[in-house]
Parts: C-alpha cells; structure tokens; sequence
C-alpha cells in the first residue's frame, strides 16, 4: 500500500473476504467505492472502512442505520 491505494487483491485481503467477492460486488453495486484508473481497479483503505461501517448491523433483520438487511 505504498501510494495508500490498494488493489483488489490488497482490498479483499484487508476486509477478510475472497477477490471474487469484491469483483462481484463491483458488478452488483453492493460493494466499497472503488477507482478505475485505466485498466486498474484501486480502492482506499478510508473507503474500505466507511463501507464496513455502513454494514453494520445488530440483528439479522436491519442494519444499525434502521435500513433492511
């Protein structure tokens, strides 16, 4: 993460999931805001975070913001 932006590999290394998992997400909307410069898919920790945040959740019904699961 030397120029603080890191690539998928990185992204689903650091929030525990598989790099299939966030190239679907990427498909389906469902996943961290992400950069596309050229060819390459970036994403930044801050964003990585803010999303995680975002799904969090104290049932299996709502999230913590009162949005449905």
């Amino acid at each position: 993460m030397q120029d603080g932006l890191l690539t998928t590999s990185e992204a689903a290394q650091y929030v525990r999931l598989g790099k299939p998992t966030l190239e679907r997400f990427r498909l389906s909307g469902d996943g961290p805001l992400y950069a596309k410069l050229g060819g390459a898919v970036r994403y930044r920790q801050a964003d990585l975070d803010q999303w995680i945040s975002s799904r969090l959740t104290n049932s299996t019904s709502t999230r913590i913001s009162g949005e449905p699961v």
